[in-house]
């Protein structure tokens, strides 16, 4: 199940005979966990089957990123160490890209203000002895004057506890026993590593999301539980990995790219069925655009991820959001210029076609005013109404004297430019050419312009798979579950004062596994199937920043520090275009353990021959440039394998649309993926 901000989409996979069943219901903002239920009792009735015969369930959601776009940071406050209470306001000296000196930008809006500091008289030195010990009335005090100021989320950020993390330890057993109403995230238990901001960003992150994800999560489970007995509720984190949904709920920062990493996964999976190694992802939803690009089907994680301007350091998919989806709102900008997104309609009201109450045009509105949709989506349950959308364009259009259909397609042409912005962050940004890869669109929005983007970008491939509306959801069932440890270690391991460093790094990665193999094992994952992967954060002697690699499971441990350097001059060579391999001493800033706890995962479905392929119906259709068109409309379950359409055309089916411009053509392969090409390419 993948909760979004407009559909919680659902799929249920039949693990003897291969069956895939998808559903779509309205997401519920103020409980999503009703719209979760409901979309579980929805796939069980399509599949003729009842609670009782559920093994397990996955679930992926927007939830928590959704609740930092939006600002929703009322009732934090902080806890630092005496002398720390300006930690936020000072930040960091370095300005977003784009920004050209700090005179033209202004810091975001503080997710504690400082009247909501308050600072707690202790101090650790750098490596964890105590200089100070802990005030514990004083931290009384502090967390009253915080609770009778409307204080309900507390974060914990002292000084060095990465490195000893007793102090805050001490302050969460105070405060769960005087304010036990309290939410409480610990820096030491979010993120043990340094840097002062970055840990108390991340930790802040986390408690303001945690009543949302808790609260929900819980009353989910209690209800699948009421239904079908302790069945397994796993949760999708922004690693590409999953945990309960108690875990989940004890750090919900984790799950900030949930359902994007979801889709990544879906993704990758699709690709490997279709012989493809190397692809770009588009996942349009109704409020963002997410893509990431992936070589040789592996995932990337990367620590140093920003959400609106909020720093995160965990674990994350690199994956790049901008916003741009369906339900993103066509405006006027100040300057007379025609904007989308990234404001959305979501999922109340909804885009004018919907029926709920949108009065403001949204991209779904445009494709709906153009032709590109049926009468009806989702399988007939949600009858479009195209003459009020067109009534809004035409009114829309008159800001620069353009028709309805003109300021349709000028809406389109501009969310394709924000979809290609975001692929521009992941690829030529990164000295990558968008040429060499092959497109991958989903979600319910990311076929209906993936042959625009790829044009754009110079791409002559694009991939669409399955059921891409409800693909995130699919990406859920092929995972495995994962924990990430990390632990500060600043120490030199090549050059003068070195010295013989491979014990006390061995003895740390020793630790973290042996927490890595207890909390699997709480999970319920046989010591069989796990797998623990040693990692490590480095930089040259001298830089402020670093690179994490990994070491491969098995390597020996009197190899493995020859490992880790080889491994670190190839990944700086690989992001930055140089290393200094032979000139310049490494040293080691943190060490990471992953461990990885495999899952069964379900295989593709092979889809029956087809040697033709007759459309259902034809429509007229409006293309930019050349007006309205005849085009033939395709149903998705009519194209078998082998099955070749040349474009202009569209192909419909349950949870999204595929255009294929008239430079394009496709053909389906023996797994269903439906591969455009462009036909001049």
């Amino acid at each position: 199940m993948d909760t979004g901000g407009t559909f919680t989409d659902v799929i249920g996979i039949d693990g003897v005979s291969g069956a895939v069943h998808v559903v779509k219901t309205p997401s519920d903002r103020e409980d999503p966990s009703r719209a979760l239920l409901t979309g579980v009792e929805k796939v069980l009735a399509l599949a003729q089957a009842d609670f009782d015969s559920v093994e397990m369930v996955v679930h992926g959601t927007t939830t928590a990123t959704n609740a930092v776009l939006e600002h929703e940071f009322g009732g934090i406050g902080l806890l630092v160490t005496q002398g720390f209470r300006h930690l936020l306001e000072i930040a960091r000296q370095s300005v977003p890209d784009g920004y050209g000196n700090s005179f033209f930008w202004v810091k975001p809006p503080r997710i504690v203000p400082l009247h909501l500091v308050r600072e707690v008289p202790e101090r650790l030195t750098f490596d964890g002895a105590v200089h100070r010990e802990l005030d514990e009335a004083a931290v009384l005090a502090a967390a009253k004057e915080l609770v009778e100021a409307g204080v309900t989320r507390l974060g914990v950020c002292l000084l060095h506890s990465y490195a000893n993390p007793d102090h805050e330890r001490r302050v969460g057993e105070l405060l769960a026993e005087a304010f036990p109403e309290l939410f409480v995230s610990l820096s030491s238990t979010v993120l043990p590593e340094y840097r002062e901001y970055e840990r108390a960003m991340t930790t802040l992150l986390d408690v303001m999301v945690k009543p949302y994800c808790r609260t929900y999560l819980d009353r989910a489970h209690q209800e699948l539980r009421a239904r079908s007995g302790d069945l397994p509720f796993l949760i999708m984190q922004s690693n590409g990995g999953v945990v309960s949904a108690r875990a989940a709920g004890e750090k919900p920062v984790t799950m900030l790219l949930s359902g994007p990493a979801g889709g990544v996964l879906g993704a990758i999976e699709s690709a490997r069925g279709a012989g493809i190694s190397d692809i770009i992802t588009l996942d349009v939803g109704g409020t963002s655009t997410d893509v990431a690009l992936i070589e040789d089907l592996t995932i990337r994680l990367t620590n140093e991820t920003v959400i609106e301007n909020y720093p995160v350091k965990v674990p994350m998919i690199d994956i790049a959001t901008v916003g741009t989806g369906g339900g993103s709102l066509a405006w006027v900008g100040p300057n007379g210029a025609l904007k989308v997104g990234p404001k959305s309609a979501g999922a109340v009201p909804g885009p004018i076609c919907y029926r709920r109450g949108g009065t403001l045009p949204t991209v779904t509105d445009a494709a709906a005013v153009l032709g590109r949709f049926p009468d009806s989506l989702v399988g007939g349950d949600l009858a479009l109404d195209r003459e009020s959308a067109r009534a809004a364009f035409e009114e829309f259009g008159a800001n620069w004297d353009l028709s309805a259909e003109e300021a349709a397609a000028g809406v389109l042409e501009v969310a394709v430019a924000g979809q290609v912005a975001g692929i521009r962050q992941v690829s030529t940004l990164k000295g990558r050419d968008p040429g060499a890869y092959t497109l991958v669109a989903f979600g319910g929005a990311g076929p209906l312009l993936a042959a625009e983007v790829a044009d754009f970008l110079g791409m002559t491939s694009v991939l669409v798979p399955p059921n891409p509306g409800n693909l995130s959801a699919f990406g859920l069932q092929v995972t495995d579950v994962k924990r990430d440890y990390v632990r500060t270690f600043v120490r030199q391991v090549s050059g003068e004062g070195a010295g013989d460093v491979a014990a006390d790094v061995t003895s740390v990665w020793n630790e973290l596994e042996r927490l890595g193999r207890e909390e699997l094992a709480e999970e319920g994952v046989n010591a069989a199937r796990v797998e623990l992967v040693r990692g490590a954060d480095l930089r040259y002697v001298g830089e402020g920043y670093e690179v994490t690699v990994s070491v491969p499971p098995g390597t020996p441990d009197e190899e493995s520090m020859a490992a880790v350097a080889a491994a670190f001059h190839d990944e700086h060579e690989r992001v930055y275009g140089f290393s200094y391999a032979g000139k310049q001493d490494i040293e080691i800033v943190n060490l990471r353990v992953q461990a990885i706890g495999r899952l069964h995962r379900p295989g593709l479905t092979a889809v029956p021959p087809a040697d033709t392929a007759e459309p259902a119906s034809h429509r007229p259709v409006y293309w930019r440039g050349a007006g309205w068109l005849d085009c033939a409309i395709y149903r998705r379950s009519d194209l078998g394998a082998g099955a070749s359409i040349d474009g202009p055309c569209v192909v419909e089916e349950y949870g999204a649309t595929v255009v294929v411009p008239e430079d394009w053509a496709a053909s389906t392969d023996s797994f269903g993926n439906l591969i455009m090409r462009r036909r001049s390419a």
